[in-house]
């Protein structure tokens, strides 16, 4: 998804989606500009909350898509800078009585293939909008944000938001920032909040003020970015402050993270905006929990920024006393501008291989396909995609496909071959035309392919009957009327008859089933130790090898042999008993003369 949906140049790094809106529009609060979710996601409902909804609501909320049908659904966003930058990312829920329910659902949110949080709306109004906010570097250009259903309610999502942000600001050594409390402090906790237009980053800031703190203000203009502070606090919310008392008071802040294991990370934004008299200047140390100091002291400058991000290690505790210190002889009180507080949030899981992404993108989009194929193909285990199976190695990687009557139609796309780790691929019984493509044969991992039942026209491929005879490929292609097993290809008469043969086939073994009651071969062969060939009754019905398999029972009973191959005993569903031949892969001679049989 790239910034082309957003013909506004300041908005560059924004995208802003409205989930279950049918048109575009410019928000009328911030002018930032929200497409709809219809090009994003092929999954879900639409629905529009109910008309006693308050009229005051962002537009944003008033419509939601909820997701009635399947355990993971997903919105994948294609980032032209994604890979390796830095993006908040904000999911937004208004429930607003959508379903005439008043029960409001509980559901979990995914981070691309970890879990990043439960969505639980169960105990707040149903008209109050909620968001969950988390920082993140991406691996790839593309980010998945999954609801996932737990079995307590339909989950939705009312507006989904990234924002671009600078590398430099809120480093981890990984994972996302996630519980995210960002505080306008000195404001009167009543005033609304900011956000963009004022917050460049388009942050949320909610006002915090106590009544042991002395609030002050200034109407002078803060250079948010001075002292190369890219952290661009917005100047309304810097333009307010609290302090304490006097000197020996400390500014109080308590914290308590969701566990006493939490890795948190806290940012304090200072500027000096009191005018002090002449020599005067405030220095300050931060102490935690009165057990130790957060770095060295430091001094404010009038009206320049500061952030202090002792982060290095993380702060951990069950509950985090932070306070704000005059060091000793200033005689200034202490002061705090803003703050914003997170928990890290591990992401343990690592995603598909993105070749393997990419290409398995490309089938789904190319031939429509109508699965659930929603998110990460492969992680987490518990949600990988129908028909796929994958290894688990660092990256997971598809080593299964099998889109066996999935209504495929047109040419086998060049795609497939991009799947470089696949061992299985089953496109039988589609609607497959065109030639059995070469590249097939350089997939050096495939082991079995069955295009059966398809329209496919030309020459199977001398790569892939090559693999076949030096038994490293199950090669089923049989059922495509105009697809020949020579190079070149040499047509029979329609008036001759063929001998049927089974075209499914593994470890190099021919198959062929000749269909006769076991009394006139397997009592005879006991008895004169030979079948003659007018023993033998022909039916013109082809088999798969996995019919094969259940007919001979895994090949468990020998009744021959010859000079290329061994004889099984079988039993058809109608309790015919009948006699199946296997070439053996040693045969020199035996594979034209099977052909020929």
């Amino acid at each position: 998804m790239s910034n082309s949906l957003f013909p506004f140049s300041k908005f560059q790094g924004f995208i802003s989606i409205d989930c279950g809106s049918v048109e575009a529009y410019i928000d009328k609060d911030t002018n930032i500009p929200y497409t709809s979710d219809k090009e994003l996601i092929d999954t879900g409902m639409v629905k529009t909350i109910s008309p006693d909804a308050p009229q005051n609501l962002p537009q944003f909320v008033e419509n939601l898509r909820s997701f009635p049908n399947g355990t993971r659904n997903c919105y994948t966003l294609r980032l032209e800078q994604g890979k390796n930058n830095n993006y908040m990312i904000r999911a937004i829920f208004l429930y607003g009585n959508y379903d005439g329910q008043n029960q409001q659902p509980v559901f979990d949110l995914y981070l691309g293939v970890n879990a990043w949080t439960t969505v639980n709306l169960t105990n707040t109004s149903a008209y109050d909008y909620f968001f969950y906010e988390a920082i993140h570097v991406p691996t790839t250009d593309g980010i998945d944000l999954c609801l996932v259903n737990t079995g307590q309610g339909v989950p939705f999502i009312s507006a989904l938001e990234l924002r671009r942000l600078e590398n430099s600001i809120y480093k981890t050594a990984g994972g996302a920032l996630t519980n995210i409390q960002r505080y306008d402090i000195g404001r009167k906790r009543e005033l609304p909040g900011f956000r963009y237009p004022d917050d460049a980053y388009d942050r949320y800031w909610s006002p915090l003020q106590f009544d042991v703190w002395i609030p002050i203000t200034t109407n002078s203009t803060i250079y948010p970015q001075s002292n190369g502070n890219a952290y661009n606090i917005p100047d309304e919310v810097l333009k307010t402050a609290a302090k304490t008392q006097n000197a020996s008071i400390p500014l109080s802040l308590y914290w308590s993270p969701p566990d006493s294991l939490s890795k948190c990370y806290v940012y304090f934004h200072f500027a000096e905006i009191e005018n002090l008299e002449a020599g005067q200047q405030r220095e300050l140390t931060i102490n935690l929990n009165g057990e130790r100091f957060l770095g060295e002291s430091f001094k404010l400058d009038f009206l320049n920024v500061l952030t202090i991000a002792p982060n290095n290690p993380p702060i951990t505790g069950e509950r985090l006393h932070f306070t704000i210190n005059a060091t000793e002889g200033n005689k200034l009180p202490p002061i705090l501008n803003a703050v914003e507080m997170f928990v890290l949030k591990e992401l343990p899981n690592k995603p598909t291989a993105i070749e393997d992404v990419v290409a398995i993108m490309d089938i789904k989009k190319l031939y429509r396909v109508t699965r659930n194929w929603q998110g990460d193909p492969c992680v987490p285990i518990e949600y990988s995609w129908d028909g796929l199976n994958c290894s688990y190695n660092n990256p997971p990687s598809i080593i299964s496909l099998n889109l066996s009557s999935s209504n495929l139609t047109g040419e086998i796309a060049p795609s497939f071959s991009n799947l470089i780790a696949v061992q299985s691929l089953d496109l039988s019984y589609n609607n497959l035309t065109g030639l059995l493509p070469e590249f097939l044969a350089q997939l050096s991992n495939l082991n079995t392919l069955n295009v059966s039942g398809n329209r496919l026209t030309g020459s199977v491929p001398e790569a892939l009957l090559q693999k076949f005879r030096d038994g490293k490929l199950v090669l089923s292609v049989g059922e495509n009327p105009d697809l020949c097993l020579s190079v070149p290809c040499k047509r029979k008469k329609k008036k001759e008859f063929v001998i049927p043969v089974v075209a499914s086939s593994i470890a190099a073994v021919l198959v062929l089933l000749f269909i006769f009651p076991a009394l006139a071969v397997y009592r005879r062969k006991r008895q004169r130790g030979m079948v003659t060939k007018s023993n033998i009754k022909l039916q013109n019905q082809q088999y798969s090898y996995s019919e094969v398999v259940s007919i001979t029972n895994n090949f468990n009973t020998i009744i021959g042999g010859g000079g290329f191959g061994k004889v099984y005993l079988g039993k058809l569903k109608d309790e015919t008993q009948v006699a199946v031949k296997l070439l053996s892969p040693s045969s020199n001679q035996g594979y034209k003369e099977f052909q020929a049989e």
